[in-house]
């Protein structure tokens, strides 16, 4: 019970963020009319800042499996969870071609960054951090790619250029200077900037995403959703841990790995899809319903996920 408690109080705050950023929204003191500015900032300065601070001097960036096998589970879970998310078909009971494409990204991408990075610097510091940027460059790559073919039927061009984003220019940025050991001559001033600046990375993305759950909120129709939201929510939060559990426990990674594939486990589904299916001819309403059952239930299964993933892996409690 101590353990669960100890899990749950590092949750909350991630959640009380997307709960303040939803109530700022409704009492109109975050406009829609800012979120374009402050995305921007987020992506092409907090961010990169952010992995820049987590990354330069980071004995995880000199590993070769850390770098082979962070960005190919990335994109191996939301591949797999893609298949599984596809098969469960008979058991939503959508009709609509597009109802059904929306379904299987939705359910398939797990929030992979923002949720999970504070409570990996929290419990296991920057060096779990850094294995989880190179987990991120995985999963931005099949959802820029699986994704935008899941939501399209096919029919838009893959989204390369968005793969080629500031975060892997970052990561690249970090692997060169770490690899000439030029990190090493970077001011104590310029690294201090980096740091406070990536530290606003987090707390202004969940913002962020507490805000568009507020936007989307009123075209929600629960009650012709309820079956939507069961499965999807048994999938994300009951069955796909299990596939991010196995691959922790028996693929030949590093501890760092390991402990990045237990948080990502307990994920519920990414926000993002809701604004992809909007723009690649998916169904919002059911990406919006996916996001906010899961958002929801994951209150209560995400400590119970972390803490059987952990002693899955033989890697005590932090």
């Amino acid at each position: 019970m101590n353990a669960y408690r100890t899990i749950l109080e590092a949750v909350l705050p991630v959640f009380g963020l997307i709960g303040t950023g939803f109530l700022l929204r409704r009492l109109e003191w975050l406009t829609t009319e800012a979120d374009a500015s402050l995305l921007r900032l987020t992506l092409y300065v907090f961010v990169p800042c952010l992995i820049l601070d987590s990354a330069l001097g980071n004995p995880a960036f000199n590993r070769w499996d850390n770098l082979l096998w962070a960005p190919l589970t990335g994109y191996a879970t939301v591949a797999l969870a893609l298949v599984v998310a596809s098969a469960a078909r008979p058991w939503h009971g959508l009709t609509d071609p597009a109802a059904a494409r929306t379904f299987a990204v939705t359910t398939a991408i797990h929030n992979y960054g923002y949720i999970p990075l504070p409570l990996c610097l929290l419990w296991f510091g920057k060096a779990t951090a850094g294995v989880l940027f190179l987990y991120m460059v995985g999963v931005d790559a099949a959802l820029w790619t699986l994704g935008v073919m899941g939501l399209s039927g096919a029919s838009h061009r893959i989204e390369w250029r968005r793969v080629l984003n500031p975060a892997l220019g970052a990561v690249v940025m970090s692997l060169i200077l770490n690899g000439t050991r030029l990190n090493e001559w970077i001011p104590t001033p310029l690294h201090t900037a980096l740091h406070w600046l990536g530290q606003c990375a987090v707390p202004l993305a969940l913002l962020l995403i507490g805000a568009i759950m507020a936007d989307e909120l009123p075209q929600l129709r629960t009650a012709a959703g309820w079956r939507v939201m069961s499965v999807a929510t048994l999938l994300r939060l009951g069955l796909l841990p299990l596939l991010f559990l196995a691959m922790a426990r028996w693929l030949p990674i590093t501890p760092d790995l390991q402990r990045v594939l237990v948080l990502e486990a307990a994920m519920p589904a990414a926000v993002f899809p809701i604004v992809m299916a909007r723009h690649y001819h998916g169904d919002a309403a059911t990406a919006l319903r996916i996001v906010l059952s899961t958002s929801l239930v994951s209150l209560v299964t995400m400590p119970l996920w972390l803490r059987l993933g952990l002693d899955w892996i033989g890697i005590p409690m932090p």
